[in-house]
């Protein structure tokens, strides 16, 4: 389906060189959701509340997700090549609560948090594009900074993992030297099997950017 959609916008997507000669330099901001966060991280375990009021448990509850934000830079090498880099970041919060046996609650210790910070190069490969209308894939590989106030298995709140950025596809509309975009993709950072930071996030992002 894919494919006889961009074949028949090939006549509308002549290559319009004039329009990118003389802007070399890209940047925008954007945001990617947090779908993988969302699967993942999440009160999962209701309150205990047939119990006595002497039964005491801890529960994760009031989960919130800061999304992912990003800018990226990108130097348009030729019509169809270009590069530069991503630092996207993105977040979770959630509280931790004390309650007896008949569910009431005890104490609350909302400074429960973690973050993602990916740095990383990527590189652009735009197929199709026109003057108002372009069409893109990416790929990025870097590294994750994974903190917050939660220790691993190895008593460690920090730690670098190797991170990879797919843009399987992604659309462009033009004006003038302003455009935005949206992006279907995936975000990808593991050490292993059992540590796993991001497996599917940012499969959607959008931005606005500028060429200079």
């Amino acid at each position: 389906m894919l494919l006889t959609l961009l074949c028949s916008a090939l006549p509308l997507m002549a290559e319009d060189k004039q329009h990118r000669d003389s802007t070399r330099h890209e940047l925008r901001i954007g945001w990617g959701d947090q779908n993988f966060e969302h699967l993942i991280w999440h009160a999962s375990v209701h309150p205990v509340n047939t119990l006595p009021s002497t039964y005491h448990a801890v529960y994760e509850e009031h989960f919130r997700y800061t999304q992912h934000w990003f800018v990226e830079y990108q130097y348009r090498y030729n019509s169809w090549f270009s590069f530069g880099g991503l630092f996207d970041g993105s977040g979770v919060l959630w509280d931790e609560v004390t309650r007896n046996g008949t569910g009431d609650e005890i104490s609350r210790d909302r400074n429960h948090s973690f973050y993602n910070l990916i740095i990383m190069p990527t590189v652009y490969f735009t197929y199709l594009h026109h003057k108002y209308v372009s069409l893109h894939s990416g790929l990025g590989f870097g590294m994750d900074i994974n903190g917050g106030t939660e220790k691993d298995y190895k008593g460690r709140y920090t730690i670098v993992a190797p991170a990879l950025n797919l843009t399987l596809i992604g659309i462009s509309l033009w004006y003038d030297r302003w455009f935005v975009a949206a992006d279907l993709g995936a975000l990808i950072s593991l050490t292993d099997g059992q540590h796993i930071y991001q497996f599917g996030g940012r499969m959607i992002s959008v931005s606005a950017g500028v060429t200079l």
